[in-house]
């Protein structure tokens, strides 16, 4: 079983979705949780609460990471909670938006960008002072990344981003014992996801996949909480698809 016993995570976007799934699956393995929000602070007291209510360690943690200071910020706080050592960082936080070609804008796709990599990018850089040797960075990639999925394509753009920069900071990172990798859900029954709630989008979803079931959060969360722990520790600079078989 998964083993993170004494360890320490710090989850973006953790108040709902494949986050929230994440820091229940780290604080099942015994990890303490770090759970930040940016706009949902009564949800992500909840999950902090869900995880004490099991006998784990959490708290909340909050930044706006769509604002230009928004990793530092958060890293800042990070730093004043742990101290000088992290040991896990999920970066889940992300926003979609779908649009045809036509109808993206200028403010759609550097809203995206800002968020889903330039957020992730400066959160590591923030953070490497207190990642050391045994560390795990785990991003958040998509189906969208490497296959066609609806009108994605400015979204799909920032998870291809996610996937580069796993290999980049893999590399660069390895010396110092730091291992990173990413998971690529396809869909998943969340919030993000609302169309699967209609018999078209659960078709067109169950149509692409191998396994016909809609995915659930929790189906992720645990593949992040092996990412993280020793179990994987041969793995490194790899985007895991997570996603039932889609697009095969």
């Amino acid at each position: 079983m998964t083993n993170l016993s004494g360890k320490t995570a710090l989850v973006t976007g953790a108040s709902r979705g494949i986050g929230r799934a994440s820091a229940l699956a780290l604080a099942k393995a015994g990890a303490q949780v770090l759970v930040h929000y940016g706009r949902g602070k009564d949800e992500a007291e909840a999950v902090v609460q869900e995880i004490r209510s099991n006998g784990g360690r959490a708290q909340t943690v909050s930044a706006n990471l769509a604002a230009p200071d928004g990793a530092q910020a958060l890293a800042k706080e990070v730093h004043a909670i742990v101290g000088d050592r992290l040991d896990i960082l999920v970066s889940n936080a992300g926003i979609s938006k779908a649009a045809t070609i036509e109808e993206t804008t200028v403010e759609d796709f550097d809203n995206l960008f800002a968020v889903n990599v330039r957020a992730p990018f400066f959160l590591v850089q923030q953070l490497l002072p207190i990642l050391g040797t045994g560390s795990s960075v785990v991003l958040v990639s998509s189906l969208a990344a490497h296959a066609s999925v609806g009108n994605l394509s400015a979204y799909a753009a920032t998870k291809g981003a996610i996937d580069t920069l796993v290999k980049h900071f893999a590399s660069a990172l390895g010396q110092r014992g730091i291992r990173v990798n990413a998971v690529a859900p396809g869909v998943v029954e969340t919030e993000m996801s609302n169309f699967t709630k209609t018999d078209a989008g659960r078709d067109f979803t169950l149509g692409m996949q191998a396994l016909k079931r809609l995915a659930q959060p929790d189906d992720i969360g645990d593949v992040v909480a092996f990412l993280a722990s020793d179990n994987a520790r041969w793995v490194n600079g790899d985007t895991v698809r997570v996603d039932g078989g889609s697009k095969l």
